[in-house]
């Protein structure tokens, strides 16, 4: 990840009784992508300073690429071994990193991970890096989540839903 201090002069505007209205200049970092974690102590210092009320210091991490790093990914290569040819039934779950309702959904499907191991396969497909896959199935709209047993498809949901919506698809498999 590329980090560089640019200069930002930033208006801060707090009550009157704290601080008055001036014009400051802070060095920000800048970053490009989806993650960064903050190292900047002199940010969150300078607005401890100036508002004098540490709680108002929030710090947002965007980390889309780790979000489902307890279910494993499928590729073309390994799609028929490991969803085809898989004596288990098999959830796909078909997603993209940009797509804020996957993100929604991960939690879920790694629950659904743990809680079936050993009665059902899980895994993920990024229809960024797969799309043959993806059109395979005439997957329009992500998340998408399909059930297959026996190399057959037998059931698929579109979009973030409740975790009882994809429990009930589940147990109509089992």
């Amino acid at each position: 990840m590329a980090f560089s201090m640019v200069p930002i002069t930033a208006a801060v505007s707090v009550p009157s009784s704290l601080v008055s209205d001036r014009r400051i200049s802070v060095r920000l970092s800048e970053f490009r992508g989806l993650k960064i974690k903050p190292t900047s102590a002199s940010v969150a210092q300078l607005s401890r300073s100036a508002i004098q009320d540490p709680r108002r210091v929030d710090r947002v991490v965007c980390e889309a690429q780790n979000t489902a790093v307890d279910v494993p990914a499928i590729k073309d290569e390994n799609w028929q071994s490991l969803v085809l040819d898989c004596e288990l039934p098999v959830l796909v779950e078909f997603w993209a990193p940009w797509c804020g309702p996957c993100r929604m959904i991960h939690p879920i499907i790694d629950e659904l991970s743990k809680q079936y191991a050993g009665k059902l396969k899980i895994y993920k497909v990024n229809t960024d890096e797969s799309p043959d896959i993806a059109t395979r199935y005439g997957i329009r709209s992500i998340p998408t989540v399909m059930i297959f047993k026996g190399g057959e498809k037998k059931d698929s949901v579109v979009g973030a839903v409740p975790k009882s919506t994809l429990t009930t698809c589940i147990e109509k498999i089992l």
